[in-house]
C-alpha cells in the first residue's frame, strides 16, 4: 500500500526543518535505513533515513523548503503498485517558512541589462590587532578591466560603453548597484571626479561607501531558537554580574613553553582557551555550588562538570558540550573542543553533543573585546565571559610600575542559585589557578 515519508523530529527543540538536499530521486528504490535527505534543524544539519521501502513515486518537497514536523515529503509505492488518485498532491499541505527575498530582484528591475561577469574574489583578513576584518566587493576597488587574471568587471553594458567613451579605466570605479555592480550613474559620477578609487574627502585615505538598500533576512530555525532562548533567559532568570582582572603573564609564559615542547615532538599547539577551560573546570570542582541549576522548588547540584563552549557558526552560535570535563587534561580538552568546533561549523553535530551542559564559556578575546557580560544559557546557572589579553602597566611586588599582561573574566550568575559570595569564591579560584598555571598541568 502507499507509504508517505514525513518530516521527523530530529532534535528536542525542533518545530520545523529545512530540506537541504535530496539523496534520492523519483523512480529510485529505497529500503528501511537508507539515507534519503539532508535536513537542517535548529541545531545542526542531519541525514534523514527512510522508515519505508519501495519505489519513490513522488517527491513533494523541493530542496530549500522549510516544512513542519509531520509534513509529507515523499510518496513510496510497492514495486508494481498503482499510485492513488491524488498522488500528485500530498495528503496535507506542508507548512513552509516565508519565502526569502530574491537577491537578484533589484537587478532584474534595472533598465540596464546584466552582462555576465565574475566578481572579484574576497578573502578574510585581520587587522593589526588580530581582529577579523570584513572585506566586501561592494566597498572596495574593483580590479582593472585589463587585469592579468582575466577577471571580468561586474558592470552593465551601458556603463562599460560610457566608460570607454570617457576614456576611463572601469576598474577604478566603485559600483553602487546590487552586489557592487557598476551602473551608468557610477560612470557619470566618476567622470565628474566624484566616484574614483580615492575617497575620504578626495585624498584617497578611505574608500567611498555606497548606500545599501534595506534587506529583510528571514530567520533560520537556529536563529529563531536562539532568539527565543535568550529572551527566556533575560526575562525569567535574575542575572547578576561579577568581573575579575588577573595577571595573564604566567599563563602566557607557560603556554609558550608548552607549545615549544609540543611542536618539537610533533604535538598540537594549545590556545589560551584550553587553559581557561581547564581552570574553569577545576574551579567548579572546588566551588561545586556554581555547577548547578534551578529546578523550581529545588536546586540540582551536578556531580560532574559537563562544559559547554560557545562556538560561532555562520548562522549564529552553538554550544557543544565536553562531558565529564573534570576528569580530562588540557590535552584532552583541547583535542575534544577542536573536534566539536570543527563539526559545529560544518553543521555535523548530533543533538546529544549540544545538550546537558552544566555551565558555559564564551570567549571573545580573539576579537579584541576587553570585557563583556554574557547571557546565561538555561537551565544552567552561570556563564563565563572571557576577554582579550592586553599589555598594560602593572605594579609588581616591589612597588615598581612595569609592563604586564592583564585579562578580564566575567561571570553572569543566576541569583536563585548562586549568591554573590559564592560567585566571588569561584572567580577567586579561577584567578589563583590561571596566575599559577602549573597547577593546570599537574
Amino acid at each position: 500500500m502507499p507509504a508517505y515519508i514525513t518530516m521527523p523530529k530530529l532534535s528536542d527543540t525542533m518545530s520545523e526543518g529545512t530540506l537541504l538536499k535530496w539523496l534520492i530521486k523519483e523512480g529510485d528504490t529505497v529500503s528501511v535505513g537508507d539515507e534519503i535527505a539532508e535536513v537542517e534543524t535548529d541545531k545542526a544539519t542531519m541525514t534523514m533515513t527512510s522508515f519505508e521501502e519501495g519505489v519513490v513515486h513522488k517527491l513533494y518537497a523541493a530542496e530549500g523548503d522549510s516544512t513542519g514536523i509531520g509534513s509529507t515529503l515523499a510518496l513510496v509505492l510497492e514495486d508494481g503498485e498503482d499510485p492513488p488518485e491524488n498522488a500528485d498532491e500530498p495528503p496535507a499541505a506542508p507548512e513552509t517558512a516565508p519565502a526569502e527575498a530574491d537577491s537578484s530582484s533589484a537587478e532584474d528591475q534595472s533598465s540596464e541589462p546584466e552582462e555576465s561577469s565574475t566578481d572579484a574574489k574576497s578573502a578574510p583578513a585581520k587587522s593589526e590587532t588580530g581582529s577579523p576584518v570584513s572585506i566586501s566587493n561592494a566597498g572596495a576597488p574593483l580590479p582593472s578591466a585589463e587585469s592579468p587574471s582575466g577577471e571580468r568587471i561586474k558592470a552593465s553594458p551601458l556603463a562599460r560603453r560610457l566608460a570607454e567613451e570617457h576614456g576611463m579605466n572601469i576598474g577604478s570605479v566603485r559600483g553602487s548597484g546590487p552586489g557592487g555592480r557598476i551602473v551608468k550613474d557610477d560612470i557619470l559620477l566618476a567622470s565628474a571626479g566624484g566616484n574614483s578609487g580615492g575617497g575620504g574627502g578626495g585624498i584617497g585615505l578611505l574608500p567611498n561607501t555606497p548606500a545599501r538598500s534595506d534587506e529583510e533576512i528571514s530567520l533560520s530555525g537556529m536563529r529563531r531558537v536562539i532568539a527565543e532562548r535568550l529572551l527566556e533567559s533575560k526575562t525569567t532568570i535574575p542575572h547578576f554580574y561579577l568581573n575579575v582582572q588577573l595577571n595573564a603573564e604566567p599563563m602566557m609564559a607557560l603556554r609558550s613553553q608548552v607549545n615549544e615542547a609540543s611542536t618539537e615532538n610533533s604535538g598540537p599547539k594549545y590556545t589560551v582557551n584550553d587553559f581557561i577551560m581547564r581552570a574553569s573546570v577545576l574551579a567548579a570542582t572546588a566551588v561545586p555550588e556554581v555547577n548547578a541549576s534551578f529546578q523550581g522548588d529545588s536546586i540540582l547540584q551536578y556531580g560532574e562538570v559537563h562544559l559547554s563552549v560557545a562556538v560561532a557558526v555562520d548562522d549564529g552560535l552553538v554550544t557543544p558540550v565536553i562531558r565529564s570535563a573534570q576528569s580530562k587534561s588540557i590535552r584532552q580538552l583541547s583535542a575534544e573542543i577542536k573536534d566539536l568546533a570543527g563539526r559545529a561549523r560544518d553543521k555535523k553535530l548530533t543533538p546529544e553533543e549540544m545538550q546537558g551542559g552544566t555551565f558555559t564559556i564564551s570567549n571573545l578575546g580573539s576579537y579584541g573585546v576587553d570585557n563583556f557580560d554574557a547571557i546565561i544559557n538555561p537551565p544552567q546557572a552561570m556563564i563565563l565571559s572571557i576577554g582579550t589579553i592586553s599589555r598594560q602597566p602593572v605594579v609588581n611586588d616591589a612597588g615598581q610600575i612595569v609592563p604586564g599582561m592583564k585579562m578580564w573574566i566575567g561571570m553572569s550568575c543566576d541569583h536563585r542559585v548562586i549568591d554573590g559570595a559564592v560567585g566571588a569564591q569561584y572567580l577567586a579560584e579561577m584567578k589563583r589557578l590561571l596566575e599559577n598555571p602549573v597547577l593546570l598541568v599537574v
